[in-house]
């Protein structure tokens, strides 16, 4: 067996680029030497050890709002996947912050556990849990529509009403394509308008809800689509995204129980 054969035995959730990372930062050892050669053959009974690092830094893509022993609070940009699909399965902010909690680690593998997602042209607020019961406690909460989630949106167009709710049945088809349907999931969305211009409107928009796409299409079919969301008729974005951004996020803390409110700006160059 070789020694990357070995590492991959001992870490089987770690990526082929941390293994990669480990052996040429010289984290790994074999037999309390340090070896960065992954085709090394190993005897039966040498030792394998991953060492810590002195400091783990942040990952490039993702904003880092606040970390605790419990969470993990971050900004995503638009572009990146929460979490894996057939297609993508590296570069993804889960992916990105288990290598992170990993290198903090050393050798006890920590990992990120997934509360909820955003699309992956969202950008904005995220919370990973860092313990699968830290992680129930906050999914409980936003089943229970308890957690607070806002988001800003630049839209084509301008509601008639300065607020209102939008609510509405949403459905995938086989594709993963959402639309309205009679027999699908209803969908509550709260919109306040912050600002008004010649062709487009800034809305706040408060989940009622969290089914996928749900602000996307409920905008488009109220004649309002989103800058940048030309999937759902919407004009391009001179930012060349779309433009919209979860905002705020609040809840319960898993640990403290302290009500947290964590807050971010939408991207300078669309509001």
């Amino acid at each position: 067996m070789t020694l990357a054969e070995r590492l991959r035995a001992l870490y089987p959730e770690a990526s082929g680029r941390s293994l990669k990372q480990w052996l040429e930062t010289g984290r790994v050892t074999v037999d309390g030497r340090a070896c960065r050669d992954g085709r090394r053959e190993l005897a039966a009974d040498a030792v394998v050890t991953l060492g810590g690092r002195a400091s783990a830094p942040f990952p490039r893509g993702l904003t880092l709002v606040h970390e605790d022993d419990a969470i993990l609070v971050v900004v995503k940009p638009a572009g990146l996947l929460t979490i894996a699909t057939e297609r993508e399965r590296e570069r993804t902010a889960y992916r990105l912050l288990w290598d992170y909690l990993g290198s903090k680690q050393g050798s006890k593998q920590a990992r990120p556990f997934i509360v909820h997602r955003l699309d992956r042209e969202t950008s904005g607020l995220l919370v990973f849990a860092k313990s699968e019961s830290a992680k129930q406690t906050l999914q409980a909460q936003f089943e229970a529509r308890t957690a607070e989630r806002v988001y800003r949106a630049l839209v084509e167009g301008r509601p008639a009403r300065e607020h209102g709710t939008l609510e509405s049945r949403l459905a995938e088809d086989r594709m993963l394509r959402v639309r309205a349907a009679e027999r699908g999931r209803v969908a509550i969305t709260h919109y306040r308008v912050l600002a008004a211009r010649r062709e487009h409107s800034l809305l706040e928009l408060r989940l009622g809800t969290g089914r996928r796409h749900q602000i996307r299409v409920q905008l488009a079919e109220s004649g309002w689509p989103i800058v940048g969301d030309v999937t759902h008729g919407g004009p391009r974005s001179g930012a060349g995204r779309l433009c919209l951004h979860a905002t705020r996020l609040g809840f319960v803390h898993p640990v403290t129980g302290a009500p947290v409110v964590f807050e971010s700006a939408p991207p300078a160059d669309w509001v």
